[in-house]
């Protein structure tokens, strides 16, 4: 079971992710609807993992990545991106990124993504 933070500035997308990390044992700790408010959230919760969507207003998910890991190493991000974002995927992971999910979500895909991610 994972702390799990979850951003994204889509209401729907959040409680998608929120239902299926939820109905997997793990504990959403807090969400936040855009990369500013992420870099507040983590430093207050300090979760196990992040969902971060790539596509988001005020700062996007990749500069919130590089901000996180560049204050928290071993921090765990997932980045949330939509099909055809392969460019920016490649961008996040060397921001900091862990991993990546699609949208729309198919839960044993998130699931296994995010089992990957908390083990390695």
């Amino acid at each position: 079971m994972a702390k799990v933070l979850v951003v994204d500035d889509a209401a729907f997308m959040r409680m998608m992710l929120k239902n299926i990390l939820s109905a997997n044992g793990h504990e959403i700790v807090g969400e936040a609807e855009d990369g500013a408010q992420s870099l507040e959230k983590y430093a207050q919760l300090k979760p196990d993992l992040v969902t971060m969507d790539i596509v988001m207003p005020q700062l996007d998910g990749i500069e919130a990545t590089r901000e996180i890991t560049r204050g928290h190493p071993g921090a765990r991000i997932i980045m949330c991106t939509a099909v055809g974002q392969q460019a920016k995927v490649l961008e996040a992971m060397k921001a900091g990124a862990k991993g990546y999910i699609i949208k729309p979500f198919q839960a044993p895909k998130v699931l296994a993504e995010i089992n990957k991610v908390l083990n390695s």
